[in-house]
């Protein structure tokens, strides 16, 4: 069986589409035949696992009992969409310091996922919008790093500290992570700034790794995540999703 490929989003700054990149790319993956996808969400706020259609505060048992409690992998018993989800709830925003002191606390997470590596052909974590514990235990437990960027100056000048988190990340606990691409979003293609952010992106990452075409900036994605779906099931035609099956089937060559 090949290789499963964990891929991490992550970008310390929020608000660039981390979260629903991860339900789009998610389910794009899932509808090739044969290929299980799980999603993690590691963000305490756990928009991911509303997005899923799940209430964080109705759970039971969350990713914060295997990273903290070292419980088996609290995976949903049924797949939403063709996706599995492992839901987190407000309890996460505990974890970083509760496992201040813990022995090999980083690897928490990656030790959590080895008993099921075998079930999944991707899993895709979705990190919080720091750069504290919880994002390091993200990136180590990863094989592969999906970067999405807003748009913005701003955002595209916080890359820098981005990348030493990850040479820091691969320097003391996961040597062997990869970048699996950046993907500019909301962009608005109106606007000089954003273009010349783009054309930036491209010049200084490409080097780096794929630097996806910029996904647009539309009222369609709250709305399809309003109604707890993936774009696709939203708007079939939504020009975007061009662009998700396209990560998605580079996801599929890693």
């Amino acid at each position: 069986m090949a290789t499963t490929r964990i891929i991490a989003l992550f970008n310390q700054s929020g608000g660039v589409a981390k979260t629903t990149l991860t339900q789009n790319i998610g389910y794009h993956l899932a509808q090739k035949k044969k290929t299980r996808v799980l999603v993690v969400d590691m963000d305490p706020q756990g928009s991911l696992t509303t997005f899923m259609g799940l209430e964080p505060d109705e759970l039971d048992i969350s990713v914060y009992d295997a990273i903290v409690n070292s419980k088996p992998l609290p995976v949903y018993p049924e797949a939403i969409n063709g996706v599995w989800l492992v839901p987190a709830d407000i309890n996460l925003a505990a974890a970083e310091l509760q496992l201040s002191g813990a022995i090999s606390r980083e690897y928490r997470l990656r030790n959590a996922l080895a008993p099921v590596l075998d079930d999944y052909d991707f899993i895709l974590i979705d990190c919080p919008p720091s750069l504290g514990l919880l994002s390091i235990i993200s990136l180590t437990a990863a094989t592969h790093l999906l970067v999405p960027i807003q748009c913005q100056f701003k955002s595209f000048k916080g890359t820098e500290l981005l990348l030493s988190t990850v040479a820091q990340v691969r320097q003391h606990t996961n040597p062997n992570l990869q970048f699996a691409g950046f993907v500019p979003t909301m962009y608005d293609g109106r606007t000089a700034q954003e273009s010349r952010t783009v054309k930036a992106v491209q010049s200084q990452l490409s080097s780096i790794a794929t630097v996806f075409p910029p996904v647009t900036k539309s009222i369609a994605f709250a709305d399809a995540s309003e109604r707890r779906v993936p774009l696709s099931l939203f708007d079939k035609n939504h020009p975007a999703i061009t662009i998700l099956k396209q990560i998605a089937r580079d996801l599929e060559k890693l």
